[in-house]
Formats: C-alpha cells, structure tokens, sequence
C-alpha cells in the first residue's frame, strides 16, 4: 500500500504565542500540534477507505542502476510487472518470465494471499508511523511553500511546519522508536488536510534492543512525497531514501534510493488481481515516456 494518511481547527492567537511567530496573511488558524492531528486523522481515515484504484508506473534508481516497473491496485495484493531495466525494455525472456510469475499468482491462490497479507502488514507499519507524528514531535510554523507538479494539490499553497522530538514521548515498539532520533519538517495542505511531504534526517545514531539487535547512523534521511493524482485521491508520488546502520552488531545494512511514480490512471474499483495482470500486460507494450521527467526529479536536490 502506497498511501500516507493526515489535519485541521483552532486559534491563531494561541499558535503565534505557542511559536513565536508574528500573524501573517493566510496564516493557519489553530497550534500547529493541532493541524497535525487533524492532518492525521484525515491520513488514517484515506487510508482505511482506499476504494479507488489506479494503474501507475514506478521508476526506481540504486547504485546498481534503475528498474521500471508498471503497477495496478487490485481487490487482492498489487499487481507488478517489471518492463524496464536502466531505461531498456526487457528481451523476449524477461518479458516472459514476468508474465509466468504473474500467472503463478492467479493459479496460486495461497501464494496470493500470502502477498497480500505482506503488504497489509507493510501498510499497517507504515502507518503506525504516521500515526505517532502527532505525539512524536513538537512542532512550529514555518511559513509556506507552494504546490508543484507531484506535491500536494495544483495551484495551493502548502503550510511548512518544521518538527522536532517529542522529549515527552515514549516509543511504544521498535517501529515508532526511529522517531526519537529525527527531526525535519512536513508539507500540509490545509484545505484538504493531507500531507503532501515529509523530510526526516537521523540527527543522532538510533539504537534497538540496546544496540545489540541493530542500529541506525546518525545523517540518515529520507522524503516522501505526495499529491491529488487528478481524482480527488492523494497518491505517493516520490521516495527518497538514505539510511545506513547495522543488524545484530555485524550486518550492514544500507538502503539509498530514489523513487518516482507517474501516470496515474484510475481503474475499476472492483478490479481483481487477475484482471489488472491483463491491463499490465496491454500496459507493458506500450513506450517508455516518462524517463527524462523521472530523472529529473531524481536528480534534483532534496528539500532542506
């Protein structure tokens, strides 16, 4: 599951006191603490009703090079193919082992259960995360930024708010305890109560289980980007990662990459998993368009 999940009301009296800011035009009306939770709730409520589905494409880039992938959301798991391997097409082979695996899944009906479950359990941890933001951190304005292409919704202007731990707050599992090391900043849409960006960097080392089950170096970061795909539905847009560290003392592990996704097309609420493996191979055939722009978000620098 792709989808983040976050609000707004309030006094802005009580916001600039909180924050120290002067009252500006168009400035949001509540503490910035409250437009969080709001922001929130709204996230877990998209994400918890998700009914409508789209086919989109992903390009993701390593140091080992890029894959191209096409992607469906069905009734089921999501439906991949991968159709590009750094900007070429697959040969015949590939192609047809891609088109074999996705049949092994249609004639595998516990395997498909077994991905989806994968990803609920991945969707589910994601948004426990989000879930933690409001009580995590504190946090201030910091005036506004506007929308672009892939950031938020067209022609609005997104609420900078600028966050920092909580030192109140008590992880309750390993998964919200990254937080307590991280501060950075979010991009909200006030209107429609959804994040359209975060930005965390790692400002310490954060440990698990006392550092002997893993660790995670201080100056890692990551961005996460979204935006309303043209339907009134808010789509994970971009993913830049840059996190390093160790498991179990000895094991490095290392995740940096970058990832766009693009052409957003809406389908069939109902689709099953064996009818979006049929729109991804009609969709497989057709040309790679969208390299150059996906590069050149890749490419550009991060939010500061």
């Amino acid at each position: 599951m792709r989808r983040l999940p976050v609000t707004a009301v309030s006094l802005y009296v009580l916001a600039a006191a909180i924050t120290g800011f002067a009252q500006q035009p168009g400035a949001p009306a509540m503490p910035p603490d409250q437009l969080v939770r709001l922001t929130v709730a709204n996230e877990v409520a998209a994400a918890n009703h998700s009914e409508i589905k789209h086919l989109f494409r992903s390009r993701k880039k390593t140091s080992r090079g890029t894959q191209t992938h096409v992607y469906v959301e069905t009734t089921s798991a999501m439906a991949g193919m991968l159709i590009a391997i750094n900007d070429q097409p697959l040969n015949a082979e590939q192609q047809q082992a891609e088109a074999n695996h996705l049949n092994w899944l249609i004639n595998n009906p516990d395997q498909l259960r077994k991905k989806e479950a994968r990803e609920k359990e991945d969707a589910e941890r994601s948004l426990r995360i989000v879930k933690a933001l409001p009580d995590a951190f504190r946090y201030e304005y910091a005036g506004t930024e506007p929308s672009a292409p892939g950031l938020g919704k067209e022609g609005t202007e997104l609420v900078r708010l600028n966050f920092s731990p909580n030192p109140a707050y008590s992880p309750p599992t390993r998964v919200e305890q990254v937080l307590t090391g991280m501060d950075g900043y979010l991009l909200i849409d006030e209107a429609s109560r959804r994040i359209a960006l975060i930005h965390g960097m790692l400002f310490k080392d954060v440990t698990f289980g006392w550092g002997i089950i893993g660790h995670l170096d201080k100056g890692g970061h990551f961005v996460v980007q979204q935006a309303d795909v043209g339907d009134g539905a808010w789509e994970i847009t971009e993913m830049h990662l840059d996190i390093k560290g160790k498991i179990l003392l000895i094991k490095p592990i290392t995740m940096v990459q970058d990832e766009v996704f693009s052409d957003f097309q809406r389908v069939a609420d109902t689709l099953t998993f064996a009818q979006g493996a049929e729109l991804l191979k009609t969709e497989s055939e057709k040309p790679l368009h969208n390299t150059e722009a996906a590069e050149t978000s890749e490419t550009k620098k991060l939010p500061q």
